[in-house]
């Protein structure tokens, strides 16, 4: 008798252990470093294990959340198969969380910015970042938005040793990408950035970094050559095709574009040699107005986000980054509307295009992943232009075209191997 207990107690227990284990989530950085590809076209682990991103815009994530809401945003995104989410840090100087806490007034301040007994700014971003980690998710983070720069808040004293307070505060964290930038146009601040980039890279040099242009811009254009740049990013921006006016301080794509062809960024930065990855890190949010400004125009639709994720992820993006206008401004009661939408974070981070990202994650990672390329010479029809652009990329044995409208394709079967294909 006591045998038979004891091999069932052995049973539950071996079965518990089993459960906790299945549970546990798969770390990405268990494959080693993030680093570019061998083709130069895309992200993988030091092991060879490729890495898709799937990001969400988290902007004000460290300054509005508090540690119980951080963490059950976070656990949502991770079940909704996100593996990054973008956060900028500093907007302003100073900065001010949910706690109360100050980020700093002067940059002379991190040098004893840990105070015993406080739960301070920085107390609250290790907190974040830390949790993220356990859960699977890289914190890509922009070390300040683009106006303390511009506006001289931050001089190069000011940048030099905040960079390496940075740097040397998250170096050893796992799971850090860096976002240089801030949502601008650099030309005017071009020496400070790459002063923000260099000195980053300088005291870590195990993290990858780009830059986050202004909307309608790709850092193709200003940093593709810079060496703290590993890969490229753009952001599409939020306008849609009537809604060309440019505005002060636009910057001109500097092909042929239309305000929605986000496939048209990409096509410029795989045209570049050398090649570097390239990613939307801010297409149209989910729930944000059309043209951005203007509250009384319709928003941005679940139709509208998968079609963006989809045209730049098979004109050869290495992953894709989602937004909703409430959850990048972590709106809650008590803050005004995020771009006139009144919906809180808490509800919106349920949103259906948050729901669907993850089948686009899938699917490519459901293929031999570094032979894809973009090759629109498999369709043998006109592709279009605008809503009916028609959109394919193939690896050597498969062919994946996307059309946002549903017509009917032709497609040249040839240009992949097998005397039997299968089409669905």
């Amino acid at each position: 008798m006591k045998r038979f207990l004891y091999l069932i107690f052995l049973m539950c227990m071996l079965t518990s252990i089993g459960a906790a284990q299945r549970q546990r989530p798969e770390l990405p950085w268990s494959n080693g470093r993030l680093k570019v590809s061998g083709n130069g076209r895309y992200l993988s682990h030091e092991n060879g294990k490729p890495f898709f991103l799937l990001g969400d815009t988290g902007w004000l994530l460290t300054q509005r959340l508090n540690r119980e809401e951080a963490n059950h945003y976070l656990s949502v995104r991770h079940e909704q198969g996100f593996n990054a989410v973008l956060i900028q840090i500093v907007n302003g100087i100073p900065n001010v969380n949910d706690y109360g806490q100050y980020s700093f007034q002067h940059v002379d301040e991190l040098d004893s910015i840990d105070k015993p007994g406080v739960y301070g700014y920085w107390d609250h971003v290790d907190y974040i970042i830390q949790i993220a980690e356990s859960k699977g998710i890289y914190i890509c983070i922009v070390p300040t938005w683009g106006g303390p720069v511009k506006s001289g808040a931050f001089d190069d004293y000011a940048i030099e040793k905040y960079a390496k307070f940075l740097a040397e505060r998250y170096r050893d964290r796992p799971n850090i990408i860096w976002l240089n930038g801030g949502d601008l146009n650099p030309e005017s601040t071009m020496d400070q950035w790459h002063l923000m980039g260099n000195t980053i890279k300088k005291h870590d040099p195990n993290h990858l970094m780009t830059f986050h242009p202004l909307g309608r811009t790709s850092s193709v254009t200003w940093f593709h050559d810079a060496p703290w740049l590993d890969f490229n990013m753009f952001q599409s921006g939020h306008r849609r095709y009537d809604q060309s006016l440019k505005r002060e301080g636009d910057q001109a794509y500097s092909g042929n574009r239309s305000e929605e062809d986000n496939w048209l960024y990409v096509e410029e930065g795989w045209a570049k040699v050398p090649v570097k990855p390239i990613l939307d890190g801010e297409p149209s949010y989910e729930g944000i107005p059309q043209g951005l400004h203007d509250y009384d125009e319709p928003f941005w639709e679940t139709h509208d986000v998968r079609r963006y994720a989809y045209w730049s992820v098979f004109a050869g993006s290495f992953g894709h980054v989602y937004g909703h206008a409430a959850v990048m401004a972590m709106r809650k009661p008590g803050y005004p509307s995020a771009y006139g939408n009144l919906m809180n974070w808490y509800d919106a981070i349920y949103a259906p295009g948050a729901t669907q990202m993850v089948h686009l994650k899938n699917l490519i990672n459901a293929l031999p992943f570094f032979d894809r390329v973009p090759d629109q010479s498999v369709l043998l029809h006109d592709n279009g232009t605008r809503y009916d652009r028609d959109i394919a990329t193939r690896g050597e044995d498969y062919i994946l075209v996307y059309t946002y409208n549903g017509h009917d394709l032709t497609i040249d079967l040839s240009k992949i191997k097998g005397q039997t294909k299968d089409a669905w």
